[in-house]
């Protein structure tokens, strides 16, 4: 029981992906035959995080997806950062961090729900997801056809860091401003009044100018207008009228 800290820090160390209390349990159970309840081992592991809290380390012990990791220090970042890009040969696409994401926020769901939401085939996205892992199968529907259903799996926690599905951030924690267009106009405590400025009526074939109007009753009165347009057309068609008439009456020179 004297070297508990010590294989306990070899188990987290070891491991992959985070590991759980009653992993560690376990595997002491299997290899020492120590029955440790889980306040014993959370001891141990406390013990640990103060130790690795040192600024002398570059890592530490943190707590994610139910289990614990060792994971660079916030200040190293940069460093490990530059390593993984450039030992990455590929990245997810667009539309496996689509499909990513509603997994992720609408889980359990299935693969027809996020067509439905993409409105597109997500068969190649679902499939790469789960090789990589970051997705997994938790069982089927009870819709027709019993369709299977997909979550986030624990790689996907590790990955992002996180405990569990409601570490992930929600919609109000994003700014709304951030996200608007333009600027929005304030809105005076007057009340409107017609603009003055230069208009134009058409009325048949003529445009009449209506300069510097103050409000719509100085504009002239439609009716007046097209009652004087008519005068016009009438005295026209008399004149016309007119014309024929004297040309009835014109005698040739022949004649």
């Amino acid at each position: 029981m004297n070297s508990l800290n010590q294989n306990v820090e070899a188990l987290i160390f070891c491991s992959e992906q985070s590991i759980s209390i009653d992993e560690i349990s376990a595997s002491l159970k299997i290899t020492f035959g120590w029955e440790l309840s889980d306040e014993e081992i959370t001891a141990s592991i406390e013990e640990i995080k103060l130790k690795y809290q040192s600024e002398e380390f570059a890592f530490g012990l943190v707590e994610i997806a139910d289990g614990y990791q060792f994971l660079t220090k916030k200040d190293f970042h940069a460093t490990v950062s530059a390593l993984i890009q450039h030992k990455a040969k590929k990245k997810l696409s667009t539309s496996a961090m689509e499909t990513l994401a509603i997994i992720a926020y609408k889980q359990p769901i299935t693969k027809a729900e996020v067509e439905h939401i993409r409105g597109v085939n997500c068969d190649y996205a679902v499939q790469k997801l789960l090789e990589k892992e970051l997705i997994e199968i938790n069982g089927k529907s009870d819709a027709p056809g019993k369709p299977l259903v997909y979550g986030t799996s624990k790689s996907f926690m590790d990955y992002f860091g996180i405990k569990s599905v409601k570490d992930l951030p929600q919609l109000k924690d994003l700014h709304v401003e951030q996200n608007e267009i333009g600027v929005p106009i304030e809105l005076s405590d007057t009340e409107e009044t017609f603009i003055p400025g230069e208009t134009e009526t058409i009325v048949g074939d003529e445009i009449i100018a209506v300069e510097d109007a103050v409000d719509p009753s100085d504009l002239p009165d439609r009716k007046t207008i097209f009652i004087e347009h008519e005068e016009k057309i009438s005295d026209s068609n008399e004149e016309l009228t007119s014309g024929e008439s004297d040309d009835d009456s014109y005698e040739s020179p022949r004649d």
